[in-house]
């Protein structure tokens, strides 16, 4: 089983970014989790990173064509108003879990508002990095069941 992991804008300053809302974890570390869980359950991980959304659309019309068997996606603020990333998403036939870190319901309000929530199998967010390890082990659920 392939999971495509893709990380929006902005996160590749994890580690650096809004300690208070994201904590001191850095990309690569968050990547090396997911591998390791996904090692642990048999499946592998592949994650994507780009702070340009055109990149962030091929990779998932990429995704569609290589087959991958589901996709996580923490889209950061892209997440509230990329109608382009959205449209992408919906094209793919397998499970798509968003997930966030922190708790996008609980910030400003514009955060409030997903793009993707209509077409996502799920949303996991407010857990820091468990957000990532819980989205992938509901992913694999998704996809078994």
């Amino acid at each position: 089983m392939k999971v495509l992991m893709l990380h929006g804008i902005n996160h590749n300053m994890f580690g650096k970014r809004d300690p208070a809302q994201y904590g001191t974890i850095t990309l690569a570390e968050i990547d090396a989790r997911l591998a390791a869980l996904g090692r642990e359950l048999g499946v592998e991980v592949e994650s994507f990173q780009t702070n340009h959304e055109g990149a962030m659309v091929e990779r998932i019309h990429q995704g569609f064509t290589d087959g991958v068997d589901a996709v996580l996606i923490n889209a950061g603020a892209w997440t509230h108003y990329s109608y382009g990333i959205r449209d992408a998403l919906a094209i793919l036939t397998v499970p798509v879990v968003e997930l966030h870190m922190s708790n996008i319901h609980a910030r400003e309000a514009f955060r409030h508002v997903s793009v993707f929530a209509e077409i996502v199998k799920g949303q996991i967010c407010g857990f820091g990095v468990d957000s990532y390890l819980l989205a992938l082990r509901a992913a694999v659920s998704a996809v078994k069941s």
